[in-house]
């Protein structure tokens, strides 16, 4: 395993290639009854089947699974910390899939090639496997995905007398003609840079390339430069969100104005399970002060992105990658935890909660609704990031929402995509 360390790892997760060697199993072949940990992001897995976990794992392994949740704010901090410390690490984690490549090149993660036919094997989503592996061998596995797409008020493009789009081009023309003066056709901040890169995708630019060892960033490539000119144009005719917003909550915006009644944008794009924060607003039957989204057909749908000469767009894939800690003295549970995790009970049960599943053999249960149908649909031609050793560092340096946020706010193209190579450059390869 190659173990260049990237800039975001730090001195803490250097000792992690030491920890990793150091690290074994203490436990029988099962570690039965040992007690484990796991760390989840954010809430995205619902209680339902953290519930189901826990009871899997005491039934089968004979332990008590503690899952901790972390703040995706967070994590990428928490992670360097506690990764290489055997008395503290979290002993199967979640990561941003994203951040995979920087741990596995640190040695975070334990090698799970002997594991992966019996995991899924190729049945598990291509690009996540991807993002895990290291020469060939696997460390980061795939937990969910969640593709983009397109979330839309059919009342307001029937007013205006837009029709679908079928290609890029349509689209963006149709959101210039639905926007007004306190109303975006396409509600986009402007240092989104999760949405904003499917105009270069669908460009086919890209955001870094490799070249033999080395990784290089491609925003001066005119392919690249082309998607950003598109995503220009898009921002000023039809976005009223702010040039310094980033990732955002656009469905609120696309909900009714609690105020006015009105929706401030016409199209949102964002991860299919945002469908559960978009509808009518009523009150809480519950609690009669608070509103509530009800999604409502006759009022909202959806749509995947066009490429430019029709069919699908690519879009950037969320979600989350899986993997045992190389420091964990535990591994042999870990592993047991796995197999729940990757079981054909776990996975159905991802997709009925709207979570794609890791093996693309579950994917019907998402069901057949327009969410399940644009949630596999934008992911059959979905990418991720750049599988660099440094690019969790590129993220944290907040370098992707400047140049954006520049590029939107009007700024020189070129100039800004030649700054910006050099600076990413630095980072890149760790």
């Amino acid at each position: 395993m190659n173990k260049r360390i990237s800039a975001v790892a730090t001195a803490a997760v250097a000792a992690l290639v030491m920890a990793g060697c150091a690290s074994g199993d203490t436990g029988s072949s099962a570690d039965e009854g040992t007690d484990i940990t796991l760390w989840l992001n954010g809430g995205d897995t619902p209680d339902e089947l953290r519930e189901f976990l826990k009871k899997e794992y005491a039934d089968q392994a004979g332990g008590t699974l503690t899952i901790e949740e972390q703040s995706w704010t967070d994590a990428l901090a928490k992670l360097t910390t506690a990764l290489p410390d055997a008395e503290n690490t979290p002993d199967v984690v979640e990561i941003g899939n994203t951040w995979a490549p920087t741990f596995t090149y640190a040695g975070a993660f334990t090698d799970l090639t002997d594991m992966y036919e019996e995991l899924g094997g190729d049945k598990l989503l291509p690009s996540f496997v991807e993002v895990g592996a290291v020469d060939g061998a696997d460390y980061a596995l795939p937990y969910y995905f969640g593709s983009r797409y397109m979330f839309y008020r059919k009342d307001v493009w029937s007013q205006a007398g837009v029709a679908a789009p079928t290609t890029l081009g349509e689209f963006n023309a149709a959101a210039a003609a639905l926007a007004s003066a306190d109303r975006s056709g396409f509600y986009i901040g402007g240092e989104d840079w999760r949405n904003g890169v499917s105009w270069i995708f669908a460009n086919g630019g890209e955001l870094a390339v490799q070249e033999g060892d080395e990784w290089h960033s491609s925003l001066s490539d005119p392919a690249t430069i082309k998607g950003l000119a598109q995503l220009q144009a898009l921002f000023a005719s039809a976005s009223r969100a702010p040039v310094t917003e980033s990732d955002s909550t656009p469905w609120v915006n696309l909900n009714n104005n609690e105020s006015t009644g009105a929706p401030e944008a016409a199209t949102i794009m964002a991860p299919g399970w945002a469908h559960w924060s978009i509808g009518d607003l009523a009150p809480d039957p519950e609690d009669s002060t608070t509103l509530v989204p009800t999604w409502n057909d006759a009022t909202f749908g959806t749509f995947v992105l066009p490429g430019t000469d029709g069919g699908i767009a690519p879009v950037f894939a969320g979600g989350s990658n899986i993997a045992i800690s190389a420091a964990s003295e535990k591994q042999d549970a870990a592993k047991e935890l796995m197999r729940i995790i990757f079981s054909e009970d776990y996975q159905t049960m991802l997709g009925e909660n709207g979570l794609g599943p890791a093996n693309l053999d579950y994917a019907s249960s998402l069901g057949d609704d327009q969410f399940a149908t644009a949630l596999i649909e934008s992911a059959s031609t979905s990418k991720l990031t750049p599988a660099a050793p440094g690019w969790a560092a590129v993220e944290g340096s907040g370098l992707l929402e400047e140049f954006f946020g520049k590029v939107n706010g009007g700024g020189d193209i070129a100039a800004l995509a030649k700054e910006y190579d050099a600076k990413i450059d630095e980072l890149i390869n760790g």
